[in-house]
């Protein structure tokens, strides 16, 4: 791939949308992102909200200007946790393979890396990939699929 992936950021968090807590997943993948050719469009910060998580995936996804946009929380056993329900909601065709990498590679560290309900999927040309919301579980799973990413988006963007 020639250009830059064009990235977005999706913090799901209810504390961090009150302000009661600095996001710091979020950075975090920022930060692990650029060990690979990519461009960060946006960051923000959503509520546990499956309409509203649903929403800003489809606007990033339809809007034509995001390659990937990662979500980091919401993938656990918490009754709030809903972004993999969200994620379903919006994505055409699930990357059952991407996630199973992310848990398989994670459990290697932490065996409650197979608690994490983390679904990845594709929307139009846009793969979507959410992450666990620990700055921690963030990076290694985001590490785990990294080398990856270039060519998985390169193939939704040349079809």
């Amino acid at each position: 791939m020639s250009r830059p992936i064009r990235a977005v950021i999706l913090t799901i968090s209810d504390s961090a949308a009150r302000n009661e807590r600095e996001d710091l997943s979020g950075p975090a993948v920022v930060t692990e992102l650029q060990d690979i050719n990519v461009e960060i469009l946006a960051t923000e910060i959503l509520a546990d909200e499956r309409v509203q998580i649903a929403q800003r995936l489809r606007y990033y996804a339809d809007s034509g200007g995001a390659d990937l946009v990662v979500t980091t929380g919401g993938t656990g056993f918490s009754p709030r946790d809903i972004t993999p329900e969200a994620t379903r909601d919006v994505i055409d065709r699930e990357a059952q393979g991407l996630a199973e990498l992310m848990r398989a590679e994670s459990v290697k560290i932490t065996p409650l890396a197979a608690l994490s309900r983390a679904v990845c999927g594709i929307r139009g040309k846009t793969l979507i990939v959410n992450l666990p919301g620990s700055v921690r579980g963030a990076r290694e799973n985001l590490v785990a699929i990294r080398r990856l990413l270039p060519h998985a988006i390169s193939l939704l963007i040349e079809s």
